[in-house]
């Protein structure tokens, strides 16, 4: 079966093989920054007063130049009087150490707020990530590797990070220097800044053409990442079954593979945007030269002064600088707007279906009826599963479920949960309609103990009571009891603080089992559903368990999926389902009389045991 029995279905949630255009990307990722725009407007005051401090530094070391050659000249032609002017070199040295100093406090400023302005944008876009995943469909996850999830949940959001934190303020300061720088030449020599100006359009079609490259090779880079994390995740996860079964090597195969995958990818990605910096190095090289031999021509013609020159030469070099930093930093951009393309893509994910606006509340008196009316529903619309059924657990009732493998047993059981929606007909607990209710009221009636085991990190108390945070000491205790847990945590050294790590790998799988049960009991809910809960207990366990189970669901109904049948003789109901049909229906001996599916199904366990 499709879905959640199995690895997923394919191509569900993949990144797609086509990359968006940088162009929206990036602007939806500037789009981020409005509700910090106070603050980003005050680092946009910052970087112009310190940029403005910076650019008119070299004016006023060309004038400091010219006091330095004047007074040079005036001694060579022994002019009377004539010399050096100290003071006068010194007010314009004080001036520049005084700009210059005044420049690095703004620049602190500004690094300092912009910084808070970005890492709050980080933190709102994790939150919202987060808020996501949350309501995300149990079909978005069944069909998405979790490695590939947590890359762009992880991997991308922090390179998000380090792209908008490196790249804004230097992308600030550089725009805004290259401004400053023009006007500075402009006034100094219209020629000559009219020939440092012409690497503009050069610069932008080398940027364009090599930018357009290095996207591609960036989306393939972190697309490669999220799918070797992914084939990590899973060969770590697995790794007992891997030595078990001897994969080892083909797993390592599995690593190379997609390890030099992403190292070609990364390597083109980077060689690419690599490429911009010499380029623009080049040219700013060649503007220099030229610069240099127009300026000395014009001091030989009269034209301009030799601090002027001097000056002119600073700003040109201040001024390709930033468009060589603006230039490298493409390959920061191109790399961080193709992580955020990748968690753009799963906050644009389908979302389940809300809560109903009008939501209802469930009787004050619930008995814990559920009944199924004409449900159809498939994982696709060309695999048909569940089709027009209908059935009626009454209050108190235990109602096994059994089957093939892949006959829709924890499908049926996935649906009064709403972990799906139908496709046809209806579900109604205690005669209300489970869609007309908030999940999280629905939920909170229906105690489930899944096949699968899941532990969280913490204190085997903590686990227990995951399902009623409230739980009293006496209540914790008393579900442990109630579920055979007290016994072996009696045994630990820490009892009931023991910390069990994420994998739950200190304690056993039946010893898991059992501590899913306890928190199952502890919530007491009006409806129970068990997924093949005792499939990791010992015979002997089992049998204790299934005596606690007699006692909990003595007044509530409970739905028990089993592929064991010898555990669920004692049902009120037992439901024989092939291909999604309930083929029969009965009590344990009413089913075997008739001598069909479920006797077929018995037999073939018993004589697999015998």
């Amino acid at each position: 079966m499709p879905g959640p029995m199995g690895r997923g279905m394919p191509g569900m949630g993949m990144p797609p093989a086509k990359a968006k255009s940088f162009g929206p990307s990036a602007k939806r990722l500037a789009g981020r920054l409005r509700p910090e725009r106070p603050a980003f407007f005050a680092v946009v005051a910052l970087g112009v007063t310190s940029v403005a401090l910076n650019v008119a530094g070299p004016r006023l070391l060309g004038q400091a130049t010219d006091v330095i050659f004047q007074g040079v000249l005036e001694r060579l032609r022994h002019v009377p009087g004539g010399g050096i002017d100290f003071a006068a070199l010194a007010t314009k040295l004080g001036w520049v150490l005084a700009l210059y100093l005044a420049a690095s406090v703004f620049a602190l400023l500004q690094g300092r707020l912009l910084n808070h302005v970005v890492q709050r944008v980080v933190f709102g876009l994790r939150e919202e990530v987060e808020a996501k995943l949350h309501r995300l469909p149990l079909r978005y996850f069944d069909g998405q590797p979790r490695g590939e999830l947590l890359s762009r949940v992880t991997n991308d959001i922090d390179n998000i990070s380090q792209t908008l934190q490196q790249t804004l303020s230097q992308l600030l300061t550089s725009l805004l220097t290259v401004v400053g720088v023009v006007v500075m030449m402009f006034t100094i020599s219209p020629l000559l800044a009219v020939i440092a100006l012409a690497v503009i359009p050069v610069s932008i079609v080398i940027t364009g053409q090599i930018g357009k490259r290095a996207q591609k090779l960036f989306v393939a880079q972190w697309k490669n990442t999220g799918k070797l994390n992914a084939h990590i995740e899973e060969s770590f996860t697995g790794h007992q079954l891997v030595k078990v079964f001897g994969r080892q090597k083909e797993s390592e195969e599995e690593f190379r593979l997609r390890n030099d995958e992403l190292f070609e990818a990364a390597r083109g990605a980077q060689f690419a945007s690599g490429l911009i910096m010499p380029s623009m190095m080049f040219l700013s090289n060649l503007s220099y030269v030229v610069i240099a031999v127009v300026g000395g021509l014009r001091i030989t013609s009269g034209g301009m002064t030799l601090g002027e020159v001097q000056a002119f030469i600073q700003y040109s070099r201040q001024f390709t600088q930033p468009l060589t930093q603006i230039a490298s930093m493409a390959n920061l951009m191109q790399s961080g707007v193709a992580s955020a393309e990748r968690v753009f893509e799963l906050l644009d994910a389908e979302e389940q279906e809300p809560d109903a606006v009008d939501a209802v509340a469930l009787p004050a008196e619930r008995s814990g009826r559920v009944e199924f009316a004409d449900v159809s529903f498939s994982y696709r619309q060309d695999q048909p599963l569940i089709e027009h059924l209908s059935l009626v657990a009454e209050p108190g009732q235990t109602v096994a479920i059994v089957g093939p493998t892949g006959a829709g047993k924890t499908t049926l059981v996935n649906l009064i949960m709403r972990f799906y929606e139908l496709d046809a007909g209806r579900i109604t607990l205690d005669g209300v309609d489970i869609t007309s209710l908030r999940r999280e009221d629905l939920r909170s009636q229906i105690g489930m103990v899944l096949q699968d085991t899941w532990l969280f990190g913490g204190t085997i108390r903590d686990n227990i009571a995951y399902g009623k945070p409230d739980a009293t000491e006496e209540e914790i205790v008393a579900a442990a009891k109630a579920t055979f847990v007290d016994r072996f945590v009696r045994t630990l050294p820490d009892g009931y603080d023991t910390v069990i790590d994420e994998d739950g790998t200190n304690v056993s799988a039946g010893e898991k089992q059992l501590l899913t049960i306890a928190r199952a009991f502890l919530a007491s809910p009006s409806l129970l559903i068990l997924d093949e809960a005792t499939s990791s207990v010992d015979t002997r366990t089992e049998a204790l368990v299934q005596k606690a189970m007699a006692a909990l669901r003595s007044s509530r109904t409970s739905f028990v999926i089993a592929h064991r049948l010898s555990t669920i003789r004692d049902a009120d109901l037992i439901l024989v389902m092939e291909s999604g049909q309930i083929v029969e229906q009965g009590t344990h001996d009413e089913l075997l009389d008739a001598k069909g599916a479920y006797y077929r199904l018995y037999s073939a366990q018993f004589a697999a045991t015998t």
